[in-house]
Parts: C-alpha cells; sequence; structure tokens
C-alpha cells in the first residue's frame, strides 16, 4: 500500500530563536562591540541561512548563479563607509574564524547585528539589501562553515534541508513566534481587526499597551492555532524548561494569560511540560499529535549563546525523535524565528510581495515597506520521508508549518483550519509537503557528531555564553577589508558537492537534469543543439549544468541556459547566444518522481533509452541535483 501524509501520527515543531535581553548599555554603532538595539538598549539575535549553511553544497548559498545584482555590482559586495574602512570600496562574505586561534572557539560567543524591525529594514534598503555592513555592522556579513558547526552540517546532509525557508517578518523574534503559532502579525490584509492587538506587531514589546500610533499593542488576542486543535480533539503540547527564554509565543496572547488554572490553555500552552517530559514521550513513543519544543535560553543560539550548545541540544532533540519508538511515524521540523542581524543574500523582493503584506512604516524610518517574507532562516525535518541529504527549495516561512499540520490533520480527516492566517500567505507560502517522499521511506540514521555539553555552574546551571566571554577578551575577529578574496569568486568559499532536488523549483542554483542513467549536455561551441550523454556519480560536469531564470517572481516558468557558456534553449532543441529568443519552459514536481520540462507548445522534454533528447506528449520526469562546483 503507498505511502501518504497520513502516515505520519506525530509533528514535533521545534524553533531555536531569542527574546530581549538586556545585556548591556546602548553603545554607538561602530563601536569595536556594536552588537545592540540601540532602541532598547538589548541584544537581539539568532542565525541566518548565509551566516550558517552558505557554503554548504548544493544549496543556494556562495555559488548562487542568480545572485542579485544592483546597477553591475552583486550583493555579495556590502556597501561600506568611510566611518567603517577607507581602505575597500565594498566588503564580501568572509569566514569569522579566518585568524585562527583563539577565534575558532571565541566566536562561538560572539555577537554580530541588531534583527530589529528598523535595522533589518535599513539593511534591505527598499530591496537592494545592500547595506548590511553600514545599517548593521559589518560582522553581520560573516559566516561559519562545515568545523565550527558540524552537528547542525550533519543533520542538513541527513536529511533534507530548506534553502528557500524565510523569517515570516523582517522584524526581531516575538512578531515571527506570534505567526508561527498563529499565521498573522495583524498586518494590514490580515482578517483580525484593529481591537485584536498588534496592529501591526512588528517588535518586541511586551509592555501592556501599544505604542504610540496604536501599533505594536501587547497582549495580542486572536486566535491561534492550537486553539483550533485543541477544538478538534488534536493533543498538542507545548515542551519547555523554566529557563525557556521567554520564548514562549502563547504567553503573549491574552486568552492564555488569562487562562484559569487547569484549564487546557494553561496546562498545556502555559505551564506545558519539560524538555525532560519531551525526551522520555519520544522515547516510548506517547508524544502528542503536535509538539512545540521552547528551549532555554544558554542552548538557543542566540548570541552570544553558541552554536555548539544549540547544537547539543538539537542533538539531544533529534536523538530521541529518531531512537524513539515512534520514530516511523514522526516527523521533526527545525527552524529559526529570525536571522538575528546576521546577514542573507536570498530575501524576497518587493515585486515577490507586490499584492501582499503592505504598510506605512509606523516607525516613520523606511516608508511604505512590506512586513516580509523576510531573509532566510536555517531550516532541516528529521523524518523517515525526509531522509537522504535532500534540498527543499519552495518559498516557504513560519506559516509554512501551520499549513503543513493543517494538509496532515485532513488527510487524517479532521478538517482543522485557521482562519487567522493571513490570505496572501495561505496562497503562496509552502505547505512543506513536497519536502517528503512517503512512497519511499527510509529509516537508515546518519552519524550526527557529537557536541561537547554545555558548560556549567558548580550548581549545574548552564553557563557556556560567560564562560566563554571569561576566556577570551575579544570574540570579534578583524574586519579582514584588506584581505578579502577575489569578488569573482565567491563561489569558492562553498563545498563541492551536491544534493537531489525536492520541491516547485526556485532561482539560485546550478542544476543537472537526469533521466535514465544520462543527463542533459551542452556539447560545446561546435554544436548547435543541447543533447543528452551519461551521467556521472557526482553530478559534477560543466557541460552538464545549467541555471534556470524565473519569467515572473514566485512561478513555476523559466528559460534556462548552459553553465558552460552561457547559451540559452531556444525552439526546439536549439541553443542561442541570448536571452531574446529564448524558450519557456513550466517546471513541475512530483514527489518520488522529479521534475517535468514542459516546453511552451505543451510538449514535454525527455531522453530516450539510447540516450537521445526527445520532445514527447507523454509527460516524463528528471531527477535534478543542485551542484556546487568551482569549475
Amino acid at each position: 500500500m503507498a505511502g501518504s501524509i497520513a502516515d505520519i501520527e506525530h509533528v514535533v515543531l521545534f524553533m531555536q530563536g531569542d527574546t530581549d535581553i538586556s545585556f548591556v548599555t546602548t553603545i554607538p554603532l561602530h563601536d569595536p562591540d556594536p552588537l545592540l538595539d540601540h532602541s532598547t538598549n538589548t541584544i537581539l539575535e539568532n542565525r541566518a541561512f548565509d551566516h550558517y549553511f552558505g557554503t554548504l553544497a548544493g544549496v543556494r548559498g556562495f555559488s548562487d548563479p542568480n545572485v542579485q545584482v544592483n546597477s553591475g555590482k552583486p550583493v555579495w559586495q556590502q556597501n561600506v563607509n568611510s566611518a567603517l574602512t577607507t581602505n575597500a570600496s565594498y566588503l564580501l562574505p568572509w569566514y569569522l574564524n579566518y585568524p585562527g586561534g583563539s577565534f575558532l572557539e571565541a566566536t562561538q560567543c560572539m555577537v554580530a547585528g541588531d534583527n530589529g524591525w528598523q535595522d533589518n529594514h535599513a539593511a534591505l534598503n527598499g530591496g537592494l539589501n545592500n547595506q548590511w555592513a553600514t545599517n548593521n555592522t559589518p560582522w553581520s556579513w560573516g559566516h561559519y562553515q562545515r568545523s565550527d558547526i558540524p552537528v547542525q552540517y550533519s543533520i542538513a546532509d541527513g536529511w533534507v534541508i530548506g534553502d528557500m525557508y524565510q523569517e515570516s517578518v523582517i522584524a526581531s523574534t516575538n512578531p515571527n513566534r506570534v505567526t508561527w503559532t498563529s499565521g498573522s502579525i495583524n498586518v494590514p490584509g490580515s482578517p483580525q481587526t484593529k481591537d485584536e492587538g498588534g496592529y501591526p506587531y512588528i517588535d518586541n514589546n511586551e509592555t501592556p499597551g501599544c505604542e504610540a500610533g496604536g501599533f505594536n499593542c501587547y497582549p495580542v488576542s486572536w486566535k491561534t492555532a492550537p486553539e483550533f486543535y485543541e477544538e478538534a480533539g488534536v493533543s498538542w503540547s507545548i515542551y519547555q524548561d523554566a529557563d525557556n527564554f521567554d520564548d514562549n509565543p502563547l504567553a503573549w496572547f491574552a486568552q492564555f494569560q488569562e487562562a484559569l488554572d487547569g484549564s487546557a490553555l494553561s496546562n498545556k500552552g502555559m505551564v506545558g511540560k519539560t524538555l525532560n517530559d519531551f525526551y522520555a514521550q519520544a522515547a516510548n513513543g506517547t508524544l502528542p499529535a503536535i509538539s512545540y519544543i521552547i528551549g532555554p535560553s544558554e542552548l538557543s543560539e542566540h548570541p552570544p549563546y553558541s552554536p555548539r550548545d544549540g547544537a547539543w541540544l538539537q542533538k539531544k532533540v533529534v536523538d530521541a525523535v529518531t531512537k524513539g519508538a515512534a520514530y516511523s511515524k514522526t516527523a521533526l521540523i527545525v527552524s529559526y524565528d529570525e536571522t538575528g542581524g546576521w546577514g542573507d543574500h536570498g530575501k524576497s523582493s518587493p515585486v515577490t510581495v507586490l499584492n501582499g503584506e503592505w504598510l506605512q512604516d509606523p516607525y516613520g524610518k523606511v516608508g511604505y515597506t512590506y512586513s516580509g517574507p523576510g531573509f532566510r532562516v536555517p531550516f532541516y525535518i528529521i523524518s523517515p520521508w525526509t531522509r537522504g541529504g535532500s534540498v527543499f527549495t519552495e518559498h516557504a516561512d513560519h506559516n509554512s508549518q501551520i499549513l503543513f499540520i493543517e494538509e496532515w490533520l485532513a488527510a487524517k480527516g479532521k478538517d482543522v483550519k485557521t482562519n487567522q492566517m493571513v490570505p496572501w500567505r495561505r496562497k503562496h507560502m509552502s505547505s512543506l509537503v513536497n519536502a517528503f517522499d512517503f512512497a519511499n521511506p527510509d529509516y537508515t540514521l546518519p552519524n550526527i557528531p557529537d557536541a561537547p555539553a554545555p558548560h556549567t555552574t558548580a550548581d549545574g546551571v548552564y553557563d557556556g555564553a560567560a564562560h566563554c566571554a571569561s576566556l577570551y577578551s575579544v570574540t570579534q575577529p578583524p574586519v579582514p577589508y584588506t584581505s578579502q578574496i577575489d569578488p569573482t569568486k565567491v563561489n569558492t568559499l562553498s563545498e563541492q558537492g551536491f544534493k537531489e532536488v525536492r520541491g516547485s523549483l526556485t532561482e539560485g542554483r546550478y542544476l543537472v537534469f537526469e533521466l535514465g542513467g544520462y543527463a542533459l549536455t551542452n556539447g560545446g561551441t561546435n554544436t548547435t543543439d543541447f543533447s543528452a550523454s551519461k551521467a556521472t556519480s557526482k553530478h559534477e560536469n560543466i557541460s552538464q549544468r545549467w541555471v534556470v531564470q524565473v519569467l515572473a517572481a514566485g512561478g513555476d516558468t523559466f528559460t534556462i541556459s548552459s553553465a558552460r557558456d552561457g547559451r540559452y534553449i531556444g525552439s526546439h532543441t536549439g541553443l542561442i547566444n541570448s536571452s531574446s529568443g529564448a524558450e519557456t519552459y513550466t517546471v513541475s514536481f512530483a514527489a518520488g518522481k522529479g521534475y517535468a520540462l514542459q516546453k511552451e507548445n505543451g510538449k514535454y522534454l525527455t531522453i530516450d533509452g539510447n540516450g537521445a533528447v526527445q520532445i514527447t506528449d507523454t509527460v516524463t520526469y528528471f531527477k535534478t541535483y543542485s551542484v556546487t562546483y568551482s569549475s
């Protein structure tokens, strides 16, 4: 019997992140330690996709062939000014631990930039996305690599990583976590009314009342997704310890704050269960249908809390699920609430959200702008149906987790659909279902390296950040303005390798299309047509490498060009030198099958058993690989 989404019995939602933390007082932006939200005197950070996974092979990272170019200047080249340096005209992505020595440890507890609404939008710069160094900090453009965060890389390689999963709001933690559990921040166009709080809720306000102008109200009060689950008889619970970093978003809703002791909202949403309860229930297979995991401060990966300590918690959660009695019917979704002031090159363009959630900036700083989706954050799904190290390429955000649960529960015969989600998100964000191959579950487990146990006080209290700071007086490496890489070789920052692609296709990667042991091939300048040649095990042949260019933002119709010489696919199987006259292809995905390439005339591309390219009326599916090779 063919598998389906209904085979899932337990969904675990684990979001790493942060909230307001008043560590120190405000200091100037370009002070040697310039890491604060200057309006609230707080450090507010998490992690961005490029910061963690820009170097990972097979994803939309530093090898992006569709990287945004502003007036001839790739977005890799971030603007600088004389207050930062007079020795460089731009700042490229740079490896945080390039000096070696003590920085290999010290940067684990470093901080970078600010993640608030104003500074994130200032870095975005109206969609140009080129002011991370000047409007946030130059450390914002720094990144790690595999040796620094091996657990996170191994999880990504073991299952499915999403490389177009974005923060829901171009802002800090609270708005993103409110979206995670409700589908909205009450932005214009939302189904909520003004008196339900927010209007919109765009920053980390937890002071009762509204900010001047009637926005950012607290508490918010529209209905959350867990309330819909409760009404439908779907079991659920928050799992948290006494130190939950104030990251339980349900605690920011009036109905949970006012819930009577002993009520479902209080017991499941406010009190919840402990992380030890989670580990025990995962082990014996008794988790509820839906679990929300809220980690403690020191293990949150929120700077200055280290990625290494967060990795220890991640491995504990992953091991609990994958080695538990119910792994064969469990999906664990790991995400991060926002970017935390770390830069990312992959974001929504204003065109993408043209009919989405636009508003006049209530702070009066950035004009008429969109609330999100914003910059990309790390994201992976651990389950038997997502095993194997693929990359999921669909546009997704925190709403996608709600949409996934809706589709899953529908398959189980339960109509549980929130009416609080912004309609634009429901229409345009992925439900994540295409990340799964339900027909081919794989119950094997990859080897995830151990992370060192977090440092504790004599009383057993986690204190990794303070301990790290006590060992290293300087945690931020010098910015390498005068020793940057060749600006044309940013792709060499990436690892070499590949990942099979899942989900509706998006831009941002070199692709190899394979069928029956052959791959679509550009035979070189002496050929006028593309053909097919034998596929290779590592998919490294540049003649078999292609780049897609989307016609309309968010669409599934593309032109296709060759990585070998830049020529485009023209009519029939021809190769032409200009995008003018290039034929368009509608690319559709079927889970477990692959990608169909449909031409303008409705016919499909295929490769026959002899390795010849054919144009047919019958749909066939290519296995598609996202490849990262510097040559």
